[in-house]
């Protein structure tokens, strides 16, 4: 069983994750949220952001940037060139930086990794430079350890991410035709040494025909491997504040439900 720590991991739909810290922050992931066709509408309306991360810059992954970050006034992560467009735009708080580079923010630790993927950023009637495509390896309070690959083809220096950084789960991008599929997903998962994956950017558009279940059928030979496959607005962990709970003549803590669909329920006792 994936153990979150008291975080909340939300899937969006596509590439979009929110992650919900034990304190209560908020971390986005690749903000494509209002125009995302399978984000339940229940969840387009975000209360809060503190932190913004964006792999790159297709609409599909920086839609919704300019609008929440002028709203919320996160700090947001993201390669130089990214950053100075998003300033132009007017928006404010970058945290930029550059591959193999590791920095704090917020609650969180980012270390920003390699993709194969481009990062032509639609302004207007234009394509503009937004620098390359990256993922990150994003290290959350109470230790848990996850790497969100971005848009990427299967690389050969997946295996050294997971020799250095350790992640203890995958985002991995499955649908094909503009990211690798199954067959290159389960390599994927080979050379990083993960147990526990979390499939996305499949289903969303008639082209990304990848589908957790063949994952699974590629990765069968993977000793131990858990693939969580999600559906839009399903999570996994909680992050509710701890309440007292009187157990078998003694006390324990346990993480107080909430209510909607999700896919793992962690339990606490101490």
């Amino acid at each position: 069983m994936l153990q979150t720590r008291g975080n909340k991991l939300t899937w969006l739909g596509h590439a979009t994750f929110r992650i919900t810290t034990p304190s209560g922050k908020i971390i986005v992931i690749d903000p494509w949220v209002q125009g995302n066709p399978v984000c339940p509408e229940a969840l387009k309306k975000l209360e809060r952001l503190d932190t913004m991360l964006i792999t790159h810059g297709h609409f599909d992954h920086i839609a919704d940037a300019v609008a929440l970050g002028k709203q919320f006034s996160p700090q947001i992560v993201a390669i130089p060139e990214t950053c100075a467009w998003l300033e132009s735009k007017g928006v404010t708080g970058m945290s930029m930086m550059n591959k193999g580079g590791t920095q704090k923010v917020g609650e969180i630790e980012v270390t920003m990794v390699h993709a194969v993927h481009s990062c032509g950023i639609q302004d207007g009637d234009k394509i503009v430079y937004g620098g390359e495509a990256c993922g990150y390896v994003v290290r959350l309070p109470g230790g848990l350890s996850i790497y969100h690959a971005g848009d990427t083809a299967v690389f050969s220096d997946m295996k050294i991410i997971g020799e250095l950084y350790t992640p203890e789960v995958a985002l991995l991008p499955i649908g094909d035709h503009f990211t690798m599929g199954p067959r290159e997903a389960a390599l994927a998962i080979r050379l990083l040494g993960v147990r526990h994956v979390i499939p996305m950017h499949f289903g969303t558009f008639p082209l990304l025909t990848g589908t957790p279940d063949a994952l699974r059928q590629a990765a069968r030979d993977v000793s131990g491997l858990e693939i969580h496959a999600m559906k839009p607005g399903d999570s996994i962990g909680y992050s509710q504040p701890l309440r007292q709970i009187k157990k078998g003549g003694g006390t324990s803590r346990r993480r107080c439900p909430i209510p909607g669909r999700d896919v793992s329920l962690q339990l606490i006792l101490v």
